[in-house]
């Protein structure tokens, strides 16, 4: 049968590490990049007779990100050990939560601008919001390198705090998938729960996939995908999935309940393990931690719930008077829609500065991996570059090797770098009898502009630029024309 005959349903369990000074359990710091088994302790290793102190922070961020989606907490949350042997997991069970998570219900809202580039080109998705099961806390495990003949372990990221965001079984494509992780990294980052880099481990996802065909009420056997680390892989992974349980349910194969390895390089699924569930883990509460209240940490985050990424792409098109493309671009990235505002102090340049941040300055910085932080060209700068376009000390043209100077000499002024490069508001004097030439050259093109053609007033400026070769500013040509024919 054809895939339009089969439904599709997907589920995801993010896991995405807390952004903390130290670990869940441990005051060891948390954080990638030190030498490896440096950063560890007997708590973190579970060495007998060390007890773990809980990270208040971590529960804190937790409670913050389930405010930010929706969730609501129950009275009382607990910790569990989760029993299994692993090389990374030095204690052989996990503390985490099993049946009453820090955080309940809620939904990822997929936003349309994070659908994959080729989705958004067709046309921006409705907003549609993926269901979630519950968030709990847990620590992370350590770190394995996998090489021919041998593997090397690394424990400094084993305790690091690790939520585990479990959406409902709520989805029905790949492209969905991908949105609600891209849109769940926005989330994250704005709340400064998380830095959400999927490259360095930060987010990670196991996803849950099944058919069934279309008429059958029940679900389809549930196939999962472990530590998929790129949004994009998550959408070849259930791309390849998707075809594979097809072809097998076409010839009669049964799916069985499984966990299955993503390999990107060969772009295939590869069996692990199958018919895996809770009672394998042998869950229990931990001995080692009391339960905690959550009513008062509730309250303190619910103070600190930041302006998420939606609610501030509709106000950047109401105030800035911005598109809803140019929002979309700068609300993707908390720090350039933070670079955005600084630079558009004035509402009314809001469209102008967008521009500048939009079709230059994000271009430099993708060019140079830079972030906008990084920019050196401060947004006051260019609050000061539109300025002195707007007052004819420069034109667009000119600006642009204005802003070259400025990034490499950040210390000048936007005036200071338009003198040092020899642009001066320039002496219009010498436009009166050029415009009066042009106006008296052209009297049927006038009458229809003072007529109401405005159109044609840029091809009248295009004429007095021609007969002042260039020297002229066509904003300050155009200001002249609507004087002349009495416009302005």
């Amino acid at each position: 049968m054809p895939l339009s005959d089969y439904i599709v349903t997907i589920g995801l369990e993010i896991h995405c590490q807390i952004k903390t000074q130290s670990k869940m359990f441990c005051s060891c710091k948390a954080g990638a990049g030190d030498e490896p088994n440096t950063n560890i302790c007997p708590v973190c290793m579970g060495l007998p007779g060390a007890l773990p102190v809980l990270n208040k922070y971590a529960i804190e961020r937790t409670v913050l990100t389930g405010l930010m989606l929706g969730c609501h907490s129950p009275e009382i949350s607990k910790w569990d050990r989760k029993s299994y042997f692993y090389p990374d997991m030095p204690k052989n069970y996990q503390t985490t939560q099993l049946d009453l998570p820090l955080c309940i219900g809620g939904g990822i809202p997929l936003y349309p601008w994070c659908y994959p580039s080729d989705i958004v080109k067709k046309g921006l998705p409705e907003l549609r919001t993926a269901k979630l099961d519950h968030i709990h806390l847990e620590e992370d495990a350590g770190k394995l390198t996998h090489f021919s003949g041998y593997s090397l372990i690394d424990y400094n990221r084993a305790g690091t705090p690790l939520m585990e965001i479990v959406t409902a079984p709520d989805m029905h494509t790949p492209e969905e998938a991908y949105a609600c992780l891209k849109s769940l990294q926005q989330i994250v980052i704005y709340g400064g729960v998380s830095d959400a880099d999927m490259e360095k481990g930060q987010m990670r996802c196991d996803v849950n996939v099944s058919i069934r065909p279309k008429g059958q009420e029940e679900l389809g056997e549930r196939i999962e995908m472990k530590n998929i680390n790129s949004t994009g892989a998550v959408r070849r992974a259930l791309e390849y999935e998707i075809r594979r349980q097809c072809k097998d349910l076409d010839r009669g194969i049964t799916q069985v309940q499984s966990t299955r390895r993503w390999d990107d390089e060969r772009g295939e699924s590869i069996l692990m393990r199958t018919k895996e569930n809770a009672h394998d883990y042998r869950y229990f509460t931990c001995p080692d931690l009391v339960p905690i209240h959550t009513a008062s940490t509730v309250e303190a985050m619910r103070k600190i719930v930041p302006e998420l990424p939606l609610e501030k792409q509709h106000r950047f098109v109401h105030e800035f008077g911005l598109s809803d493309y140019d929002a979309n671009v700068l609300v993707s990235d908390v720090k350039l829609a933070r670079y955005f505002e600084e630079a558009a102090s004035d509402p009314k340049l809001g469209k102008k500065v967008a521009n500048w941040v939009i079709n230059t300055i994000l271009g430099i910085l993708n060019e140079k991996g830079m972030t906008p932080d990084e920019c050196p060209v401060q947004p006051q700068a260019i609050t000061g570059l539109i300025t002195i376009i707007e007052d004819g000390t420069v034109s667009n043209n000119q600006a642009k090797e204005v802003f070259t100077l400025l990034w490499d000499q950040p210390e000048l002024s936007p005036a200071e770098a338009a003198k040092k490069l020899g642009f001066e508001k320039a002496d219009t004097s010498f436009l009166d009898a050029i415009v009066e030439e042009v106006v008296a050259a052209n009297p049927e093109k006038v009458a229809e502009i003072v007529g109401g053609n405005d159109k044609l007033l840029n091809w009248l400026t295009g004429q007095v630029m021609k007969a002042a070769k260039g020297k002229a500013n066509p904003k300050i040509v155009t200001e002249a024309l609507r004087g002349k024919l009495g416009l302005s």
